[in-house]
């Protein structure tokens, strides 16, 4: 009776063994998705003017710390920075971060949760919402970052492949679903943000720019940057 046991225990634990080894071995992704695309060229593809609004070089984002620089260096492939002027003298700071493998955590770094606490921000009234494109709808985060005087609202979202998600438990089911079919997403993260303390008018503004910019974009660039939309 004793060896029934024992016998009935160790195949018990083999067989936790072997599921084991199984799905670290399913879930290990082996094929880029960034090698079977055309490839991107961010500075390129964003054009520098459209609808109403042109590049204002008098005005850059938050620079980075050489410590977070450093991290975002190794991590992604392509960065975009630049600040956006329109004809009422509105202005708009644009952030996308490119990566080739979004199949871990490594996006987290640009995410504004890190990196604007890293430059000595406050964050506030953190809340998940949807941006209108069109007739589809671009899930967002937004939150509010206040250094002193400087209060920046902010929007932004990741893409996994090409589907648009906020940061957390939906970005981390698309990484597993990925990995279940062999693959490694590309990916990117898409922030807005500009200097005001009328944090509604803010939004609205980032989703006036950000349709502009979609809008004026070609089809495969609108996909890296905002997922599938409409079946696109």
């Amino acid at each position: 009776m004793l060896d029934f046991k024992k016998n009935k225990y160790a195949l018990i634990i083999a067989t936790a063994l072997f599921l084991s080894a199984f799905l670290a071995y399913a879930l290990t992704p082996r094929n880029a998705m960034a090698d079977s695309k055309p490839k991107i060229n961010l500075e390129k593809s964003i054009p520098t003017a459209f609808a109403d609004w042109k590049l204002d070089e008098r005005v850059t984002p938050v620079a980075a710390t050489p410590e977070l620089q450093d991290k975002l260096d190794n991590l992604y492939s392509q960065i975009v920075s630049r600040t956006y002027i329109n004809d009422k003298g509105e202005q708009i700071m644009l952030s996308i971060a490119y990566g080739r493998d979004q199949g871990g955590d490594g996006s987290q770094v640009h995410r504004p949760e890190y990196c604007y606490p890293a430059q000595g921000f406050e964050l506030k009234n953190t809340r998940d919402e949807q941006l209108k494109y069109k007739n589809d709808y671009i899930p967002v985060r937004r939150l509010l970052a206040v250094n002193g005087s400087r209060t920046e609202p902010i929007s932004y979202w990741v893409t996994v492949g090409e589907t648009a998600l906020r940061s957390g438990f939906d970005r981390k089911l698309a990484q597993i679903s990925y990995g279940l079919k062999g693959t490694i997403p590309d990916g990117l993260l898409f922030r807005v943000s500009n200097i005001s303390t009328d944090i509604e008018a803010s939004y609205q503004l980032q989703e006036k720019f950000t349709n502009d910019l979609l809008n004026n974009v070609d089809k495969q660039t609108r996909i890296r940057l905002a997922g599938n939309l409409n079946g696109e």
